[in-house]
């Protein structure tokens, strides 16, 4: 018995001068006939020599083969000394053919007899006997990924095996799931299928996993599915056949289906999944297959703000902006899964029930060619990864965070970087603002006031992310135009801050907040102290990854802090990091609220918080004896850290001072000393009405207001 199977289908759109077909024999040997095509007697089609037809052969003493018809490749398994090798040959249109790897595969298929996979359906088994027969299939993406699902045949009616060797990412896992009691027996074959990122692995009636392949790594990318889950009952209960590309055979109706993950079904999913392992997973699926990434991602957000105290192995903010972020330039160039971070969850160590999982390193394929083109070139860099990198080369902001807080630091200290290099940083988050902005001319206008204020600090940060993304980047992607790598780092840095104002949006349209939320003369809402949760718990996912903030975020959530919160946890909250005091929301505090006994006591509380520089700023903006006091310190202070005493008479003109007070009289007359000197006199250039004699007067309102006169 043989199988026939023709090569380079679409002839309509390339016509060629002559036909190809594959003839596969039930005597283990595969060859390829040239037949020509000539027309005789007008149009009549003969075939030439039809008796004497040119042959090649392919390959010979295979135990499994395996067309692929959209990608025109033929994957053969052969035994060499008892060990079983994966081989794959490229048909290309100029009638070549090429053996392009062979990998050695750690399983046993000598006693499972002859299988061929997509030649037809002719030679395919009982369908009581499937389970007794193992299973073997490979597929491939456009990313480059090369995988090889395995399932042994059944020994045992409480849980099945399965093996899926990730040979673009240089190991192997094996799974076992449990099928639940003896009583449950299968009597149905195991079905793998294609989803492009995903493979799912289907066992109707018992479980349904949905394999990452993109990123394997951790159980909890993965969805897994058993039959106690509702979930299963909406899945087709007939065993399915997996075809070329997502196409799938009912072997039932006979019926051909392309089959994709339903975004709808995903989302509801979503909203009803309970464990954290699956709301993860469902998380990731809906991010890498979603068909409409700005519908999926809103439907994502409103799913966040409704649960976000419940997820306790991960922060679902965290999660759903380094994922985000990551898919919306995944496209662009190939490895960006190896540069840029995926998660935010480094490691899983929660079982997940039903299944358990071991994995191994594997040999790599044997590249058999050196020129690569299209797919190949990609699984030959995803196979260079493996062989060639010893550390991960995901990015991180460390570099970042030590540049932001020594930059920081010099302000505070007085010292300055290079302005050519502090201007270029700020021009940096220039460009992320406006390409964010540009990027949102389409979409209504945002009612959060963010973006309004300068928020140096945090256009720093911004600036210093995409500096230094863009030279990790450079480093690591060689042969993509510098232009293109700009363009990438500035889309996926808007990207993140859009994110952010996303979701803190969605929250300020649910609550109906109003801009008056801004002035502080006024009580706090429900609705206030509900943003302002969730602005902290925004601040506590991008901390800990230090991701940037859009500008105005700090002062908006300070605002909220000051309505909501009482005094004692107000304090509690600027000392521990959790609100930070911006020159923009502290002079709005001043301004807006009146010297009441309860406004004083915060006003002082805030203002003994600030660092030095904006502490005198805002110090004038308060008409206040303690707030002269202050001054009147900072003043005396930067007089006297320089000042070695002279000799002077001992003798004080009394007439010059309004009060006989010999020990302010005499440091009265030490700072108007002081004050004289040109060197003084340019140090404190631009103080304006600070001297001795405003010292004098605050030091006297101040005793005043202590004795209570």
């Amino acid at each position: 018995m043989s199988f026939n199977q023709f090569l380079y289908p679409h002839v309509d759109s390339h016509p060629l001068p002559e036909n190809h077909l594959l003839l596969i024999s039930e005597e283990k040997y595969i060859e390829q006939f040239h037949i020509q095509v000539i027309q005789e007697d007008g149009n009549r089609v003969v075939i030439k020599n039809s008796g004497h037809l040119p042959r090649e052969r392919v390959a010979e003493d295979f135990v499994w083969a395996q067309w692929d018809m959209s990608e025109q490749r033929l994957y053969y398994i052969d035994l060499k000394k008892s060990r079983t090798f994966l081989k794959c040959i490229q048909f290309c249109g100029d009638e070549n053919f090429k053996l392009m790897f062979e990998a050695p595969l750690d399983i046993s298929l000598s006693d499972s007899g002859f299988k061929l996979v997509n030649f037809g359906c002719g030679y395919l088994q009982d369908q009581e006997k499937l389970p007794k027969y193992p299973s073997l299939c490979v597929f491939t993406n456009r990313t480059g990924s090369l995988c090889v699902c395995y399932s042994p045949k059944f020994d045992s009616w409480e849980q099945i095996t399965y093996s899926v060797f990730y040979f673009h990412k240089g190991y192997s896992k094996t799974f076992t799931a449990a099928l639940g009691s003896a009583h449950s027996r299968v009597t149905k074959g195991i079905t793998f299928l294609n989803l492009e990122y995903y493979i799912a692995v289907y066992l109707p009636g018992h479980f349904f996993h949905l394999l990452n392949i993109q990123h394997p790594d951790l159980i909890c990318h993965s969805l897994f599915l058993t039959g106690s889950n509702d979930v299963i009952n909406t899945l087709p209960h007939s065993p399915l056949h997996s075809l070329s590309g997502s196409l799938v055979l009912d072997w039932c109706s006979g019926k051909l289906y392309r089959v994709f993950l339903s975004q709808s079904c995903l989302l509801q999913f979503l909203w009803h999944a309970r464990p954290d392992w699956e709301k993860m997973a469902l998380l990731h699926c809906l991010l890498a297959c979603g068909r409409d990434p700005q519908f999926v991602e809103a439907k994502i957000i409103q799913w966040i703000s409704e649960n976000i105290s419940a997820c306790y192995s991960f922060d679902p903010i965290q999660e759903f902006i380094i994922a985000s972020s990551y898919w919306s330039i995944y496209p662009e160039t190939s490895n960006m899964d190896t540069l840029l971070p995926y998660s935010s969850v480094l490691t899983w160590n929660t079982e997940i029930p039903g299944i358990t999982l071991v994995t191994e390193e594997i040999m790599l394929p044997l590249m058999k060619v050196h020129n690569f083109k299209s797919y190949w070139e990609k699984l030959n860099a995803n196979l260079d990864y493996v062989k060639y990198s010893k550390t991960h080369l995901h990015y991180n902001n460390n570099v970042v965070r030590r540049e932001w807080h020594s930059l920081i630091s010099e302000e505070k200290t007085g010292k300055s970087r290079s302005k050519v290099y502090v201007r270029n940083i700020l021009d940096n988050a220039v460009k992320v603002i406006s390409n964010l902005e540009a990027r949102n001319l389409v979409s209504e206008p945002r009612l959060t006031p963010l973006f309004q204020e300068e928020d140096n600090h945090q256009r720093l940060l911004v600036g210093l992310m995409v500096s230094e993304l863009k030279d990790h980047l450079l480093r690591h992607l060689q042969g993509v135009e510098k232009k293109k790598i700009e363009q990438m780092v500035l889309d996926y840095s808007s990207k993140l801050l859009d994110l952010i104002c996303r979701i803190l949006e969605t929250s300020w349209r649910k609550h109906h907040l109003h801009p008056w939320v801004l002035h502080f003369n006024r009580r706090a809402s429900a609705a206030e102290f509900a943003v302002f949760h969730i602005m902290t718990r925004i601040l506590e996912a991008t901390s800990s990854l230090f991701l940037p903030l859009p500008p105005g975020f700090h002062t908006l959530h300070t605002i909220l802090g000051v309505h909501c919160l009482p005094l004692h946890n107000l304090l509690h909250y600027i000392d521990n990091g959790v609100l930070l005091l911006t020159e923009t929301a502290v002079t709005r505090l001043m301004k807006d609220l009146d010297n009441t006994e309860k406004n004083e006591k915060l006003k002082f509380s805030i203002i003994v918080r600030l660092p030095p520089l904006i502490g005198q700023k805002i110090c004038r903006l308060w008409d206040h004896p303690m707030s002269s006091n202050i001054i009147s310190r900072n003043h005396v202070k930067r007089l006297l850290q320089n000042y070695k005493k002279q000799p002077q008479s001992s003798v004080i003109d009394k007439s010059s001072f309004s009060v006989e007070f010999l020990p302010l009289n005499y440091f009265i007359e030490t700072l108007t000393d002081i004050e004289s000197s040109n060197q003084a006199l340019y140090g404190f250039e631009g103080h304006d009405n600070v001297d001795a004699k405003f010292v004098e007067e605050a030091a006297l309102k101040h005793t005043t207001m202590l004795l209570g006169l």
